[in-house]
């Protein structure tokens, strides 16, 4: 068959496979649907070793992106296989195989550094050819657009390195919907736009979390036997804070639940939370007899995690697993108060000198050490100005976290009407 021929018929194979996204903007809707080349077509593959080259080695965490190994194992793992790894250069892109919750096949990034990096050689590693846009990509690759091709293709789990069984063939397989470079910019102008109000609601998020740091290092005392930085107006001329022990502050409720109640755990970020919200397997007792009782506003902790800051204050009634230590407040405590102050990294330090175990990972802190240990403790309407001051500040962050979240499944939206996400639908 001539050349000429064969060209002609990839054309029409070309016509055949052309796909639209739902929505495209008005200057370009009288042009042709997109094409469906293979990233083989449309890309390069990057092999070049970093031999002696002195390069960061980095990993890729999905839905984060590049990370250097030293920030995300606490050191640098690549070991005698540096050498093997491949040579990475701003816009080139990098494979993980390693499968995640938000991306199952795998997750695609563009390296963006103005150095070169060290990518692991068991990566695919890739650069798109002039007429492609990287951004475009980018976007697509977010979409998951790979994911949805691979999937079919792969056969088993992950091997013993916890990376999916994809070939370079296969990968290199991956057809990229894509339209003329005007209409590639276009898109990836407007995606860049939503990424942008993203950043920014995330920068906002991160000094409101900041300041929260600050502010409760200046409102507790460095020192529990003096006063703190400041202290609000109405306050500043009386008593220093008295500093008493935990065991006059709270008592043990060892009471016994009944299945009317809600079952609640006790996590690190969010305090306690329904047990059915959660998304991992948890293990407390479902027995009403075996689990505890704990009324609203009852501190629960747990006595395995609380030198990390597991614990919460109750929002109702509801029972917990016999695992955690209920503390119920004396009448001049507000356990909200207290929450904030045992969350503080000086707080958790005597948490952990007090709990008991050989190894970190099996410290225990039993009521009768935690109600030895002193506290400082001011009087109840200092303790309540205080808390409601943390969360107030605890609701503009929660607000701010919830608007991110917002933006992200918008941005998400917008992705799947001006990309094309399911390859399938040209068929």
């Amino acid at each position: 068959m001539s050349t000429k021929k064969r060209s002609s018929m990839t054309n029409l194979q070309r016509e055949a496979e052309a796909i639209a996204p739902r929505l495209r903007f008005p200057e370009f809707r009288s042009r042709k649907a997109w094409d469906l080349p293979s990233l083989a077509e449309i890309s390069s593959p990057v092999e070049r070793r970093v031999g002696t080259a002195a390069l960061t080695p980095v990993s890729i965490s999905a839905g984060v992106g590049f990370v250097a190994q030293a920030e995300k194992f606490g050191r640098d793992i690549s070991g005698n296989q540096y050498r093997l790894y491949t040579r990475i250069g701003r816009g080139d892109f990098v494979y993980n195989k390693g499968n995640s919750l938000k991306f199952p096949q795998g997750c695609i990034y563009e390296w963006r550094g103005n150095d070169e990096a060290a990518a692991p050689n068991v990566f695919i590693c890739f650069r798109f050819k002039q007429g492609n846009e990287n951004a475009f990509f980018r976007h697509s690759f977010e979409l998951n657009v790979h994911g949805h091709q691979l999937k079919p293709q792969i056969t088993s789990g992950a091997r013993s390195n916890g990376l999916l069984n994809i070939t370079k063939g296969t990968f290199f397989g991956v057809r990229m919907p894509r339209p003329e470079p005007d209409e590639q910019r276009k898109i990836a102008s407007f995606l860049d736009s939503a990424d942008s109000l993203i950043s920014s609601a995330t920068r906002k998020l991160s000094a409101l979390e900041s300041h929260k740091v600050g502010l409760i290092s200046l409102l507790f005392p460095s020192d529990d036997s003096q006063p703190p930085t400041i202290r609000f107006p109405e306050f500043a001329r009386t008593r220093r804070w008295r500093v008493r022990q935990a065991g006059t502050l709270f008592h043990n409720r060892s009471e016994r639940g009944n299945s009317d109640l809600p079952i609640y755990s006790v996590t690190v970020n969010d305090g306690m939370v329904p047990r059915a919200s959660l998304e991992r397997r948890v293990d407390d007792a479902s027995d009403p007899g075996v689990n505890k009782k704990v009324n609203a506003g009852d501190i629960a902790y747990n006595m395995m995690r609380m030198w990390q800051g597991a614990l919460g204050v109750a929002p109702e009634e509801c029972m917990v697993s016999p695992a955690y230590v209920v503390l119920t407040p004396q009448a001049d405590v507000l356990s909200q108060y207290y929450y904030y102050y045992f969350k503080m990294p000086r707080s958790l330090r005597l948490l952990a000198s007090h709990s008991r175990g050989l190894t970190s990972d099996r410290l225990r802190l039993y009521f009768q050490d935690f109600s030895r240990i002193s506290l400082p403790h001011p009087a109840m309407p200092e303790q309540e100005k205080i808390a409601r001051c943390l969360l107030s500040l605890d609701e503009l962050i929660s607000t701010q976290s919830r608007m991110i979240d917002a933006l992200k499944r918008y941005k998400t939206g917008l992705m799947q009407k001006v990309l094309c996400e399911h390859v399938e639908d040209a068929e």
